[in-house]
């Protein structure tokens, strides 16, 4: 079988093209030119040149294959123009669906995002059923993934076997921009993080969150959405976990989630003028009143989704980031310091 993978030099992408590369399937990968193609180096992949886009090489990539794992999209919080991120996240998925219809594929894989769900408003994790509101689109992504999970239920309804599936945070190896969790990430480990909002977020191993998109190529029912989760943190028992895998102090100072409002929009401000990506935006800001708790229950039940510990996981991205560069410095065993080895 060949499968076509958007979004394959992605982090998300990269894992899944290694999953179905175990899996023996023949992979071809849809990259613009001049993408970055580092996290697939050495893999035996086909390359076909196009974006998400541009109809015609979406058209041209999916000829021939029997699988479309669509995962490519804008993950940023801070994008200008703003339109960049509904041109990729949502015609780019029309593209892909559109071309899968016309080929008449087997089966179709849209990566959406939790993003796109609703949460409760007494912060229980909410499942696949929990609509979205006004009140938890917050930003362009999160509307971006919304608009693009329903031209995917919509395309479903015609009768394209296309199923839907949603990574909450994953972690892991080859977030080489790296996402926002990432840079939390690499933050707390070049002691750039001094203080923290008791947010709460879901953290999966992107190794789940991969295999988690085959076995909905498999197993899943058309039309139907899976959350893609792991374990439900705080951002203090993030941190926390964070401090023990990495040997590094977890900051202990809270900040209430109030004032950030203020002062994301004078960030934001400064940032329009210089050009610059904002440390703290008005979305996220106003997304630190949420805790983004989801219940990946029937992922597991359903497509057998594993369930690696968030502790195993946050302790594989802080090996991926201190081995290719990320940190700065880190402790030795005896407590002190030294410089990480470079790519």
């Amino acid at each position: 079988m060949r499968a076509l993978v958007t979004g394959g030099t992605g982090f998300i992408g990269a894992n899944v093209v290694r999953a179905l590369l175990e899996r023996k399937y023949r992979v071809r990968v849809l990259a613009r030119p001049g993408t970055d193609r580092r996290n697939l180096d050495g893999l035996g992949v086909e390359w076909a040149e196009g974006d998400v886009r541009d109809l015609a090489s979406v058209r041209n990539a999916v000829s021939g294959c029997s699988h479309v794992f669509h995962v490519a999209a804008l993950y940023a919080l801070w994008t200008r123009p703003r339109r960049r991120v509904y041109e990729v996240n949502v015609e780019g998925t029309r593209h892909v669906l559109q071309a899968a219809w016309a080929m008449g594929v087997e089966r179709v894989v849209v990566t959406s995002s939790v993003a796109a769900l609703g949460l409760h408003e007494d912060g229980r994790p909410a499942d696949e059923m929990v609509p979205a509101t006004s009140a938890t689109l917050i930003g362009d992504y999160k509307r971006s993934k919304f608009l693009a999970q329903e031209l995917a239920l919509a395309f479903a309804q015609r009768g394209l076997p296309v199923v839907i599936v949603n990574p909450s945070f994953p972690v892991g190896p080859y977030d080489r921009k790296p996402t926002p969790t990432g840079q939390v990430i690499v933050g707390f480990l070049n002691r750039r993080l001094p203080a923290y909002v008791d947010t709460g977020m879901n953290v999966v191993a992107v190794e789940d969150v991969a295999l988690g998109h085959i076995l909905a190529a498999e197993k899943g029912r058309p039309g139907e959405v899976y959350i893609l989760g792991g374990e439900n943190l705080s951002m203090r028992e993030f941190l926390g976990l964070l401090s023990e895998v990495s040997g590094r102090p977890a900051p202990r100072v809270r900040l209430p989630a109030a004032p950030l409002i203020p002062l994301s929009h004078l960030n934001a401000a400064w940032s329009t003028v210089t050009g610059t990506v904002p440390r703290l935006t008005p979305d996220t800001a106003r997304m630190a009143y949420h805790r983004m708790f989801y219940d990946p229950s029937k992922a597991v039940r359903d497509l057998g989704l594993p369930q690696t510990s968030a502790r195993e996981a946050l302790r594989r991205a802080v090996a991926w980031f201190e081995e290719n560069g990320y940190v700065n410095r880190r402790p030795s065993r005896r407590g002190g310091e030294r410089a990480p080895d470079q790519d």
